[in-house]
């Protein structure tokens, strides 16, 4: 699994937002490598940009698209009514030298997409009776369990779910919490997959290769 530094550094790209931050708009995901997923044709609905994350030496790493309603905090909404579901697309690395030569980067793993995706949602979630002043230390512990789970897919918090990808039977490990769901898998095309959502059940969904991402602009 990726080091805490290097994830937590990168972690605001699966948060927030519809500006991505290794480009503007859409340039940013056309400088990816690998292809990026979303849900596939069955989903008729909204299909929005979110970030890409870059390395020291501008290569993307990794980014999310979103789907369904554009989610905010949920301390914000007087119910809880949105429906989204985000996709994170990360790319399968090996282990390697950081950017500037001073380190080693570990490889990336379902792992990887399975903390990715647990950040993100996390970052749309603030339970109503919790006070302002008390959200960063209640983001900190959560962020810190999110982390011990994804190291631990095994785990008996992670159950198996398996869904369509590219129209092939994929396995995911899936886990769900009082403010969403968290899933990670890997595809055949050089990729490892995150999803998190809310209002929208994981259960029917199903993911391919995205053929335009102006789709998503």
């Amino acid at each position: 699994m990726e080091t805490r530094s290097r994830v937590g550094a990168q972690a605001s790209a699966v948060a927030g937002g519809r500006t991505a931050a290794g480009g503007s708009g859409v340039d940013g995901y056309l400088r990816a490598p690998f292809p990026w997923y979303g849900l596939d044709d069955a989903f008729t609905g909204e299909r929005w940009l979110m970030q890409v994350a870059t390395s020291t030496d501008g290569a993307v790493e990794h980014g999310s698209l979103g789907h369904g309603d554009e989610p905010s905090v949920r301390y914000e909404a007087a119910e809880d009514k949105e429906r989204f579901a985000v996709v994170v697309t990360v790319a399968d690395q090996p282990v390697r030298r950081s950017a500037d030569g001073t380190g080693v980067l570990d490889a990336t793993t379902v792992s990887s997409a399975a903390w990715l995706a647990g950040l993100g949602l996390l970052s749309y979630t603030w339970p109503l009776q919790m006070d302002h002043s008390l959200r960063d230390d209640w983001l900190e512990q959560q962020t810190e369990t999110a982390w011990v789970l994804a190291d631990d897919l095994e785990s008996p918090a992670w159950t198996t779910l398996t869904l369509p990808v590219d129209g092939e039977a994929t396995t995911f490990h899936y886990r769900e919490s009082e403010f969403g769901w968290v899933l990670a898998g890997s595809t055949g095309d050089g990729v490892h997959l995150g999803a998190y959502g809310r209002g929208m059940s994981a259960y029917g969904l199903g993911f391919s290769a995205v053929e335009d991402i102006d789709a998503y602009a």
